[in-house]
């Protein structure tokens, strides 16, 4: 099979997170050609025009898609997708719909609510992007419409189903950005404690300003943190055993969360004391855990739509209640990553799953 990679264009400056999907593209070309299939790559910029010319050249079977941004932002990884559809080429991973809802957090958490899968509570500011974006009213408008379908189908109103409303003060928030993954902007400093909505709200408007994005304010849930990730075939997706990130060198007073530190300074204290485990193994105490916690992964898979591979971000409380964070389409497929880790504790190679995710196309 001729196979072209695409991956979004990186800047010799571009920070490690961005780097990331080089090396990404490296390691999936490696494997893509170990299977015997024949390998290209190519860049994704917001010139549209010019990729789709150089897929022409390239003249693939399937894409895989390793577009994880274009222009610096996230928000647009979708649009590549698109093209892919237009042009009627098979490529790998998420659908660019669910690419449109998954890459928002804020759209995603909406339609988790609305599909009845518990997420925390949250807030939003009012705060404007920095300029108008021409394709977000049509996005904006195409989500809005899949949301009266899903209303439709669940028989609730938004209005009355959205936790936003369920937020009590005083209490503990974590501030993100709405459109932007790999923990971008996350330090400590994001985990806040507010004592009303107005401080809330100006804390946030902080945030916003700080790292140049919309951001939103979620309920932090003490507790445990999992991910899961899920491996699609032709008969269905496969969860992975769930890993856990153990905050246990965690200073008092240190929050237990995964920042950009934790994920790109390889030098740092959070980096190196954030391992993963995989506690949920047959006849253990968290076996049962395990299987609530791949239940609501799996029905995440369908609610978005999702194709190839994807992985879902947990918070579990005091109480043993699991919490739905983010569903991440087209997760990070570095060796060093937590996808890859996921694969070998499964028993499942890393070609075996790079196959798997091409039959899922």
């Amino acid at each position: 099979m001729r196979v072209t990679i695409l991956h979004q264009a990186v800047g010799r400056d571009a920070s490690e997170d961005e780097k990331d999907v080089l090396f990404q593209a490296k390691t999936v070309s490696e494997s893509l050609k170990r299977l015997g299939h024949t390998v290209e790559t190519a860049e994704a910029t917001l010139d549209l025009e010019r990729t789709r010319l150089e897929l022409v050249a390239t003249d693939p079977d399937c894409v895989f898609y390793l577009v994880e941004s274009l222009d610096g932002t996230d928000s647009l990884a979708h649009l590549p997708a698109f093209l892919l559809e237009t042009m009627e080429i098979p490529y790998t991973g998420a659908p660019a719909a669910a690419l449109v809802l998954s890459n928002n957090k804020i759209r995603a958490k909406r339609t988790m609510a609305l599909a009845g899968l518990p997420t925390p509570p949250w807030l939003e500011t009012a705060r404007r992007r920095r300029s108008p974006d021409p394709c977000a009213a049509a996005c904006r408008q195409a989500v809005s419409e899949s949301t009266h379908c899903l209303q439709a189908r669940s028989g609730t109103q938004p209005e009355n189903n959205l936790p936003a409303s369920e937020l009590h003060f005083p209490a503990t928030f974590i501030l993100k950005p709405i459109e932007e993954h790999a923990s971008l902007g996350m330090t400590d400093d994001c985990v806040y404690e507010a004592s009303d909505e107005r401080q809330l709200q100006s804390r946030l408007e902080e945030q916003s300003s700080l790292v140049d994005r919309a951001c939103f304010a979620e309920q932090f849930v003490e507790g445990r943190e999992f991910n899961l990730a899920v491996l699609g075939t032709p008969e269905g997706p496969i969860v992975l055993p769930p890993a856990e990130i153990d905050f246990s060198a965690f200073p008092a007073g240190k929050p237990h969360i995964v920042g950009y530190d934790a994920k790109w300074a390889s030098g740092s204290f959070e980096y190196a004391n954030t391992p993963r485990q995989f506690p949920c193994t047959p006849g253990s105490s968290d076996f049962e855990l395990g299987v609530r916690l791949s239940d609501l992964a799996r029905r995440c898979w369908t609610v978005f739509g999702l194709h190839g591979y994807a992985r879902v971000d947990f918070r579990v409380d005091g109480r043993g209640n699991p919490w739905i964070l983010e569903v991440n389409a087209n997760p990070c497929l570095s060796p060093d990553a937590g996808y890859a880790a996921a694969l070998q504790e499964a028993g499942i190679s890393f070609d075996q799953a790079i196959q798997a995710i091409l039959n899922d196309t």
